[in-house]
């Protein structure tokens, strides 16, 4: 059975209590971590804030040689870390083998940009100089989500790493494990006290990082009410926030699109992890001169999906994180139903009896929804598609516009003007015939309440330094007075 002590400076730090950690698709215990509190995370800020001047100060190659080995240890690491990944999230095993992959490819990014932090001169009269030069934020917390903990959170971690900053994390309380494992490869490669995990309640832990006057920089991903209370914490500090938010993201599809890859995308885009993505596609905005056809064939794939447990290589979806989640998107359905959807295909829990002690939902599709509708305009971090007729590609965009959230579009068209319309799109991400996509080299984030600042990419190397401009005079002063 896994166990993980706090990392602190350097060392394991046990606690009196302990989080166990439950396999969403069977109720298994999976493995527990040391329960952190408020003196915990103090603690671990207390050790970054000490060392963080001197890591600031470190060489591109002292930041890049442990990136590089962290990235190789996860890569030998892979298989055991899918797997753990898989039953602590319930997600399908191929799902968490590319997230493992993607985490090992974030890290050896950002170990090949550490010597790519470049400053700038500005233009100036000859007797000036005036070059500006991106320096650490110093001591940067981090609170990882539990949907895609090694994805979004070793991409933070990565880039944060690289520029020089120290770190603090509170890995997500209901799927530690894997967050942790790759905590014990940092602590294992970075000086004492660069790096420091915390996992704990968030109303301590969280609590303490985002309101700690030595905390330089917060990064948070979650949903939009709690980054809410994090702005609140980190204003009487004045301490630079980056926010990834929640999401409602619209997938359009035009009359000329390819049908067949458009449900494919569609289908694929909203039951990804069971629905528990802020890049989820949960809205289709079809046109109506292809509405049925298109419907046919979403209907179709989604009845093939299998649900199961997330390591049997049979299984497409696997549960829902936890039975309060899984009473959440019931709840959802049973107000679409209430409020006038049609229901195409699921819409409640599997009988079979291998599901029946997981946290499971049928992949749901409604038809005949309008924005209005909660299931139309409320994030569900479910697997619950809501299909909304169109007139036009004028109506398509504002409709996929009016929306509070502007985290990810999807555009599906054959149309060479495509791009024109996602320029239209109010939203940090927009894929054009595919789902939407992460990439270690390509930057990530969200408009309005979905958030604030870009992770992900060179853009990653901004999020985590502040700009500092230097003058230099040639000629002597005269006496002012």
């Amino acid at each position: 059975m896994l166990s993980y002590e706090l990392l602190i400076d350097g060392a394991r730090c046990a606690t009196p209590e302990s989080i166990r950690v439950d396999d969403p698709a069977t109720g298994e215990d999976v493995g527990h971590v040391a329960r952190g509190d408020t003196d915990d995370a103090r603690a671990a800020v207390e050790a970054a804030d000490a060392t963080k001047r001197a890591w600031a100060r470190s060489a591109p190659v002292e930041r890049e040689r442990p990136l590089r080995t962290v990235a190789e240890r996860i890569e030998a690491d892979a298989d055991e870390l899918a797997d753990l990944l898989a039953r602590e999230t319930g997600k399908c095993l191929s799902t968490a083998e590319g997230e493992v992959a993607e985490s090992a490819a974030q890290f050896r990014f950002y170990a090949g940009a550490v010597d790519k932090v470049r400053g700038d001169t500005i233009p100036t009269p000859s007797n000036r100089l005036n070059y500006t030069r991106r320096v650490p934020y110093g001591v940067t917390a981090h609170v990882v989500p539990w949907n895609y903990p090694l994805l979004l959170g070793t991409r933070g971690l990565a880039s944060a790493l690289a520029t020089g900053n120290t770190v603090v994390a509170k890995p997500p309380t209901q799927a530690p494990l894997s967050t942790m494992w790759v905590g014990e490869l940092l602590l294992e490669e970075f000086p004492d006290g660069v790096v420091n995990f915390v996992p704990g309640p968030g109303s301590a832990v969280g609590a303490e990082f985002s309101s700690n006057p030595s905390v330089d920089a917060i990064a948070f991903t979650g949903s939009t009410e709690v980054g809410r209370g994090v702005l609140r914490s980190a204003a009487d500090n004045i301490t630079h926030v980056d926010l990834e938010l929640g999401g409602k993201a619209p997938s359009i599809v035009l009359p000329d699109a390819d049908l067949e890859n458009a449900a494919r995308g569609v289908v694929a885009g909203i039951f990804s992890n069971s629905g528990q993505n802020c890049v989820a596609t949960s809205r289709c905005l079809v046109h109506e001169s292809v509405h049925d056809e298109l419907v046919e064939k979403i209907v179709e794939k989604t009845e093939r999906i299998t649900l199961g447990h997330g390591t049997d290589p049979k299984t497409d979806m696997g549960p829902v994180i936890s039975a309060d989640a899984r009473e959440n998107v019931l709840a959802y359905i049973e107000s679409a139903k209430e409020e006038g959807a049609t229901l195409l295909t699921g819409g409640g829990v599997p009988d079979h009896s291998d599901l029946v002690d997981g946290n499971f939902v049928e992949p749901t599709v409604f038809d005949d929804v309008s924005p209005e509708m909660k299931i139309g305009c409320e994030e569900i971090f479910g697997p619950v598609l809501a299909v909304i007729p169109v007139e036009s590609t004028e109506e398509a965009i504002e409709v996929a516009n009016d929306s509070p959230y502007a985290l990810a579009a999807a555009l599906w068209t054959e149309r060479l003007e495509a791009t024109k319309l996602a320029g239209r799109l109010n939203h940090g991400l927009v894929a054009i015939n595919t789902y939407p996509v992460s990439m270690p080299q390509s930057p990530w984030g969200g408009n309005k309440e979905s958030g604030i600042g870009r992770e992900g990419g060179l853009e990653g190397i901004d999020a985590f330094t502040t700009v500092d401009s230097v003058v230099v005079e040639f000629d002597r002063m005269e006496d002012p007075y």
